[in-house]
């Protein structure tokens, strides 16, 4: 599902990412914990086709990859990646990042627009989805009237909208109540169960990394239990 070699990010002179190498399969539910500065947003960021890992300037010396579902996504150009990262990944963040003038139904269609699919399709599958996540008598609302709760799941219906194979979230509960968080944990593993998504997950929440299948440990740019 999600092969990374060998990734390496630097900022002027600080190095964040330290030769990362990652292996993630197909339906598995992956968290990424580590102190703040580990580096953790940024490898999601590079995993998630948002930014791009440093390359040796020698061709001999790099060894550098990353390749998700078969798709070497470093040698794509910018047009093919956008049209790849709209196809096939999905995104959480901790601020929702819903746009405030439009509604929850606009707000998850979005992504569908961009992937040029039908309206009369697009709203019947976010309706779909806005029904299946609780929020079927929300979908006029825009986010102010919303909970923060509420505005984190058009935010994970958004993600799904498109049926990608990846969904990657960034500190996904690090903006909810105590009972808005836990219920966003146990819908993740909700719809790895029924749409057979893969997670990545960066959290400062020891709870939701414990339940993932996984847990990596992130620590000065180095994953330390690969």
């Amino acid at each position: 599902m999600i092969h990374a070699k060998n990734i390496h990010k630097f900022y002027d002179q600080l190095e964040v990412l330290k030769g990362v190498d990652l292996h993630i399969k197909k339906g598995e539910i992956v968290s990424i914990v580590g102190a703040s500065g580990a580096g953790k947003t940024t490898l999601l960021q590079i995993l998630g086709t948002l930014d791009k890992p440093n390359i040796a300037k020698k061709e001999s010396e790099n060894d550098t990859s990353l390749v998700i579902n078969n798709e070497d996504i470093l040698k794509m150009n910018d047009k093919s990646l956008s049209k790849f990262r709209n196809a096939n990944l999905g995104f959480i963040f901790q601020f929702h990042q819903l746009l405030p003038e439009f509604t929850a139904l606009e707000n998850v269609c979005i992504p569908a627009y961009i992937a040029n699919k039908s309206k009369e399709e697009t709203e019947k599958e976010a309706k779909k989805l806005l029904d299946y996540l609780g929020l079927s008598h929300r979908i006029n609302h825009k986010p102010n009237e919303l909970s923060g709760g509420e505005q984190q799941r058009v935010a994970v219906a958004r993600a799904l909208i498109n049926k990608p194979d990846v969904i990657f979230a960034d500190e996904p509960s690090g903006n909810l109540d105590t009972h808005s968080a836990e219920n966003l944990h146990q819908l993740f593993f909700q719809l790895r169960e029924e749409f057979g998504q893969t997670f990545v997950i960066v959290t400062h929440n020891e709870e939701l990394a414990n339940m993932a299948d996984r847990k990596l440990i992130m620590v000065d740019g180095q994953i330390s239990n690969p």
